[in-house]
């Protein structure tokens, strides 16, 4: 693959997808707040790093941004020295950061002031998605730089899908953490309950696991919550701050989301308890 590529933050995330799009053969240049991070994604990938998002920017073709919350999207890219300073007119602006809806469509008008087109793509799949490569894209904007940015995302992705206009990106990312959130407490109360009665939780995850009570998350994480064990990646604090974006657009749009305001109440009390960077699993843990 031909053609530059700024990648700006360098999380559990932005570490592994930039390092993707070099292994495909881009031109990579990164930035991160953090300047040993960017230094020690260079040496490992051997591309290189920038002293700002501006400069990271400057010549790229595309600039994908993976930071924390809508505060860091609004530095990185609308700051005095983020990335809308730097680019050139055409060159697409991709946004992977799970964000509202809001700062999405703020973003994709002062982009396209600039003639920048601007997509707001939040993924799904955790860690493991992001080192494998198989990550979920859900975008918002328009079609003909959708077009055009997909090649490079496919980099990291196996599925990246064009859902509507800006905002439309962040949404669907709201819907997949509003469905794990109670998915995640059910599972909890199911193997509690297991465990309560005397039973062999796992062989019991194994039965019902070829049933419809089948899921990704009864998969991957039914007998490590079995084990107590939750070091995988996303944590409980990132959980929180989505469902908080959940909640809120959901007050604006008038949606019910009974179940996911208390989950994520639980979820507060996971933090509270120490547990902020166990990973979403943990739930189980107030049971």
């Amino acid at each position: 693959m031909s053609g530059k590529v700024a990648f700006i933050g360098l999380g559990v995330m932005g570490f592994p997808m930039a390092g993707h799009l070099k292994a495909k053969g881009y031109d990579v240049i990164v930035y991160n707040r953090t300047g040993a991070k960017a230094d020690a994604w260079a040496q490992k990938h051997g591309g290189k790093s920038a002293p700002t998002p501006a400069a990271a920017a400057k010549d790229a073709d595309f600039v994908m941004t993976m930071v924390g919350n809508d505060k860091d999207v609004e530095e990185v890219i609308l700051g005095k020295d983020g990335v809308l300073a730097g680019m050139k007119k055409g060159a697409v602006l991709v946004d992977h950061t799970t964000a509202s809806a809001d700062v999405a469509r703020k973003v994709y008008a002062t982009a396209r002031e600039k003639g920048v087109p601007f997509i707001d793509a939040p993924v799904s799949g955790g860690q493991a998605g992001a080192e494998n490569g198989k990550l979920t894209v859900m975008c918002g904007g328009d079609k003909e730089p959708f077009e055009r940015a997909k090649p490079v995302m496919d980099s990291y992705a196996r599925a990246v899908t064009l859902l509507g206009a800006a905002g439309a990106g962040q949404l669907t990312k709201m819907v997949n953490q509003v469905c794990i959130a109670g998915l995640v407490q059910a599972l909890s109360e199911g193997i509690a309950f297991a465990e309560k009665a005397g039973l062999d939780a796992d062989l019991v995850l194994d039965v019902i696991s070829k049933g419809a009570a089948q899921s990704w998350q009864m998969e991957n994480r039914g007998k490590t919550m079995h084990q107590r064990k939750f070091d995988f990646g996303f944590a409980v604090d990132w959980m929180r701050k989505d469902l908080g974006i959940c909640l809120a657009e959901a007050k604006r749009n008038g949606a019910k989301l009974p179940v996911t305001q208390a989950v994520a109440g639980y979820y507060d009390e996971v933090s509270k308890g120490g547990g902020q960077r166990f990973d979403t699993s943990s739930l189980i843990t107030r049971l």
